[in-house]
């Protein structure tokens, strides 16, 4: 693997290590703040935050990035990242730690260039690969991250932040030296209305054909909020698990995903159809939830880890597809404009997943994975639908090399 690919990689896995070491942490850090056992929805808005700035800032670092090249925004967020985990390590008041979670989705909407940059240096053949890859390493970051933060939470709240702060700040010096430029900078002047967040989103509605496929993105990462905003809780009113369980079955998961991410998503394409493994991941992943929503044993939640990864292998896929619809000069602002779109699924999700959550919480905790399910099975056409025009596209880009 090249120096840049391993740069890239490792700030995805270092980007999961932090989205994935509050989650066994975050229950237990908000009842030490705001001394009460009620904390439920304030998972939610925190959650809810973190996407927020993701939805306002992923489109403009797209375009920056496009702009001043992919190198410099991304060394201005891992250093962003590391500020970040030092304000959450010393926050003594909720006001502080909503601060330091609004830098988090500021700075973890670097994923859009980084995003961006593998598509600058990657042929159009090898690119379902390498986001397989991608998705592994975030896969990997995942496995660290909640094992990192229930193991560490549970000798002190706050020791994960300051281990995260620290393994930003290597990977800050090692793009610093290691990551050349993808993409020469345009060097135009920026305008304001580069700043401006909703004006690649104009952008997006000018160009119809793009808004189908950024549907079906925005549907999928709503449902995939709800692992982080109501996993751990429910594994506490299921089975009453500490800090090392959640993070030890969250790490289960991680484990499942780099290996399906890693070797699966290619050959799940060849044999589907890019079209069809994002189908059977759905169908994946519905199969998991129902056995969740009615299981008591908490081994049967590691059991069925490998069918709950099997829920990822469309991704890749359906990322390929993506970077397909847009030319080489708008990738970084195509790039800014998903990754907002999946950021306002993750404001909407866990703000709305939270809610339903506090409601059953008391009478059956697992009801909350089969609303889940429900949103899966309104959003199949809609998946078959939104993926038609880039399949038939790629079909035709298959038919026209093999004549060739």
């Amino acid at each position: 693997m090249n120096k840049p690919l391993l740069v890239i990689f490792t700030t995805i896995a270092l980007d999961a290590v932090g989205i994935g070491l509050i989650f066994p942490i975050l229950p237990r850090l908000l009842e030490d703040v705001t001394h009460s056992s009620d904390i439920a929805h304030w998972i939610g808005i925190m959650t809810a935050l973190y996407a927020l700035m993701q939805f306002i800032f992923a489109p403009v670092l797209g375009a920056l990035s496009d702009n001043l090249g992919r190198r410099p925004v991304l060394l201005l967020s891992l250093a962003g990242m590391a500020v970040n985990y030092v304000v959450m390590a010393f926050a003594p008041h909720l006001w502080m730690l909503m601060i330091g979670r609004a830098i988090a989705g500021l700075t973890s909407a670097n994923i859009a260039v980084a995003t961006a940059y593998i598509t600058d240096i990657s042929s159009p053949d090898m690119r379902a690969r390498r986001f397989g890859l991608f998705n592994a390493m975030f896969g990997m970051g995942f496995i660290i991250g909640p094992v990192l933060g229930g193991i560490l939470g549970d000798y002190g709240v706050r020791l994960p932040f300051i281990a995260a702060a620290i393994l930003n700040t290597c990977n800050l010096l090692m793009a610093l030296f290691l990551l050349p430029e993808s993409r020469p900078p345009a060097r135009q002047k920026i305008s304001l209305g580069t700043l401006n967040p909703l004006r690649p989103l104009r952008w997006v509605f000018s160009m119809k054909h793009l808004i189908p496929i950024i549907l079906v993105f925005f549907i999928l990462t709503m449902t995939g909020e709800v692992y982080g905003t109501c996993w751990a809780l429910w594994g506490i009113d299921t089975f009453q698990w500490n800090g090392l369980w959640i993070g030890l079955s969250l790490g289960a998961f991680g484990v499942c995903q780099t290996l399906v991410q890693a070797f699966l998503p290619g050959p799940a394409s060849r044999l589907l159809g890019e079209r069809g493994a994002v189908l059977a991941g759905v169908a994946s992943s519905c199969i998991a939830l129902i056995i969740l929503a009615f299981t008591q044993q908490s081994w049967v939640v590691f059991a069925i880890m490998p069918l709950f990864a099997l829920g990822g292998i469309g991704s890749p896929a359906l990322q390929s597809l993506a970077t397909r619809q847009v030319d080489s000069d708008r990738q970084g602002q195509f790039q800014g404009v998903l990754a907002s779109a999946i950021s306002l699924a993750s404001i909407i999700g866990p703000l709305a997943f939270s809610s339903f959550y506090f409601v059953v919480q008391k009478s059956w905790p697992g009801a909350v994975w089969l609303s889940v399910v429900v949103i899966y099975a309104i959003a199949v056409p809609l998946i078959i639908l939104g993926t038609r025009n880039a399949a038939q596209q790629t079909s035709s880009q298959t038919q026209a090399d093999v004549q060739q």
